[in-house]
Formats: structure tokens, sequence, C-alpha cells
């Protein structure tokens, strides 16, 4: 019994070092292709702007970057967690990616059973969809003529619709009750309130946690 929470204790602290070490090593490459671009060409822009620019941009997605780490962590674990936060694409693919696996593999969010599956999900999520990317940047070329096709344009003009009406469908059937609460919310701040769409990811995920810890001692759900 001991082994195995030394062995628990040793996997989480190594996913952690691990995390860390990448997540410092990908915000280093995001900033390092800029700045080439800009020494190779000798552009910087004005500093003023500079500043003015990160400062709007922060006062959106800083709310917006607690409320997903409060949100998904618990859901996904210590791996994936990391992984999705580099990778990209939560809410369109590794959320429901990770969701689908553990509930496939019969077990439940924020277990030692649960991250580990959750992890393996999202990184196979995560290669996969760099194989695509690939794949798609070498086919571009000869498949342009076909992409810019007009009979092709309306599906295009509706791939996030479906994607999100496809994922929200089925979370709303497989818990309709937990899903009401944070869907009217939507609905009447967007009738009489102008927001952007990333506002609303931290209001409605602090309305859905505490609109299932209300119908959960009510014993609704």
């Amino acid at each position: 019994m001991e082994k195995g929470i030394k062995i628990v204790d040793n996997y989480e602290e190594s996913t952690h070092r691990l995390g860390r070490l990448t997540g410092v090593l990908v915000l280093g490459l995001i900033f390092t292709v800029p700045l080439l671009v800009c020494l190779k060409f000798n552009i910087f822009p004005p500093m003023k702007n500079l500043i003015s620019g990160i400062l709007t941009i922060w006062m959106l997605e800083i709310p917006v970057c607690i409320a997903e780490v409060l949100t998904y962590t618990p859901m996904l674990g210590t791996g994936a967690s990391y992984l999705v936060f580099v990778t990209g694409n939560l809410t369109n693919l590794k959320i429901p990616c990770a969701s689908m696996s553990m509930e496939i593999a019969n077990v439940k969010p924020s277990t030692k059973e649960g991250d580990i599956i959750s992890t393996i999900s999202v990184a196979v999520s995560s290669i996969i969809t760099e194989i695509i990317i690939i794949i798609g940047l070498i086919a571009i070329v000869p498949l342009t003529p076909i992409l810019n096709s007009p009979v092709l344009a309306p599906a295009f003009e509706n791939i996030l619709p479906a994607l999100f009406g496809g994922l929200g469908a089925y979370w709303i059937l497989k818990e309709w009750k937990l899903a009401v609460t944070p869907l009217l919310v939507t609905i009447i701040i967007s009738l009489f309130v102008e927001v952007e769409p990333g506002v609303l990811i931290p209001i409605c995920g602090l309305v859905s946690v505490l609109a299932a810890r209300f119908m959960y001692k009510k014993e609704w759900i």
C-alpha cells in the first residue's frame, strides 16, 4: 500500500515538474518567433502601442484564464491540464475527448484512474491533431481550388455552430437540469448587455457550480 502511494506521489511530482518546464519552454518559443521576425526585418512596434495592446488583451484574458484553470483542472487532472493549456483546443476537442474517454473507461474525474485516462486521451488527441495539421499544410496548395469552391462555402461558414451544437447537445441531454441555469443566464445577459463571449466563461462557470450545488442539496440531481 505504501509502495503504491509512493509511486503515485512520484508520478504527480514528476508531472508537475515536466509540466512547469514545458510551459516555460513553450512560453519562450511563443515570444521567440515574433522577436526573431522583428530582428530579421528590423521592424519593431512602438513600445507605447505594444504595452497598450498587451494590457488590453490581459484585461480580457486573465479572468478567462483563471476561470478555465479553476473549471477544467478538476475535470482533467494534473497531466492532462498541463497538456491542454500548452496545446490548446480545450472546449472544442480536448475536454470532450478526455470526458468521453473517462466515461468509456468507467472512471471518475478527480481520481487517480481518471487522471491517467485523461492524460492518455489528451496526449493521443494532441498527437493526432499535429499529424492532421502537417497533412493539411502539405495538401493545402493542391486542395485550395476545392476548398474555395462556392459549393463548400456554406459548410465552412457553419463549422463552429455545428461543432459546438453537437457538443452542447450531448452534454445537455446527458444532464439537462444542470444546463438550464447557465443557458438562461447566458441568454439574459446576451439580450440586455453586449459582452465578449470570453467574459461569459467565468460568469457561467460560477453560476453552474452554484446551481449544481443547490440542486444537489435539494436532491434534484
